[in-house]
């Protein structure tokens, strides 16, 4: 199949053996899966109902419309409430038909081939490099100089600005105060935070992966800011702020 596009939604196979679990019953299994970009940011994996357990699935009587995927029946999946969407042949676009949508978050468990995949489907088109550097790297926060480091490793991701990772020794860590805050990326791991002060703009502009996952060991235990929000001097020159959507 070639990949293909309707509106904002790309259609593409992808040759991952897939798999989705609740709890510990296999509720779909295949070979066969499509790559679908219902956004601009990652992809969604659709399933062949074949290689469904449709045994598993309850229809709601309930329909979800999409503009660009059409009406499809909502089903329970193992008890979780509204958890498939079941496309027919009458979906307007025709590589989805006849295939289930999972929702991510409530399905407890998804692999890709033998290893488990968080957050959302990876994107075959997202690469990540981490590398070695030296250059100066120095990190205030109203004024006040957090980090400075001749040592950083930059991680580059496919549409996202480089990250500096800067070694916890070259951080003023007495600045810090540990969040709640966890979160988890498919392509390195999951998260711990900071925030720097007590007042709310300086909530959360800290993160370290601790144990990243293979592809992102360079990073272990290393420490960035959100450039977004902080002011980054690389070899003395101030950084524009990058525009994304963590600003």
């Amino acid at each position: 199949m070639e990949p293909t596009k309707r509106g904002r939604v790309r259609v593409e196979p992808t040759a991952k053996r897939v798999r989705v679990y609740v709890e510990g019953l296999p509720v779909a299994d295949t070979t066969r899966a499509l790559l679908v970009w219902e956004g601009p940011y990652y992809p969604t994996y659709y399933f062949p109902v074949e290689d469904v357990r449709m045994d598993a699935l309850k229809a709601t009587g309930e329909t979800r419309h999409s503009p660009s995927r059409g009406d499809a029946p909502v089903h329970d999946v193992a008890g979780r409430p509204g958890a498939a969407l079941v496309h027919g042949d009458d979906a307007p676009l025709e590589e989805i038909r006849g295939h289930v949508r999972f929702d991510w978050d409530a399905m407890d468990n998804w692999f890709e081939e033998d290893e488990e995949v968080f957050v959302h489907a990876r994107d075959p088109y997202t690469r990540v490099d981490v590398l070695a550097s030296s250059r100066h790297v120095r990190v205030e926060v109203g004024g006040v100089t957090v980090a400075d480091s001749r040592s950083p490793r930059i991680l580059f991701e496919t549409g996202l600005p480089p990250r500096y990772y800067l070694p916890k020794t070259d951080v003023r860590l007495d600045l810090l105060r540990p969040s709640e805050t966890v979160t988890r990326c498919p392509y390195k791991g999951r998260a711990e935070y900071w925030s720097v002060g007590e007042d709310e703009p300086g909530r959360d502009l800290v993160w370290s992966y601790p144990t990243p996952l293979p592809e992102s060991q360079k990073i272990a235990g290393l420490v960035a800011f959100y450039d977004e929000k902080v002011d980054v001097y690389i070899d003395g020159v101030l950084q524009s702020r990058p525009k994304t959507k963590f600003a």
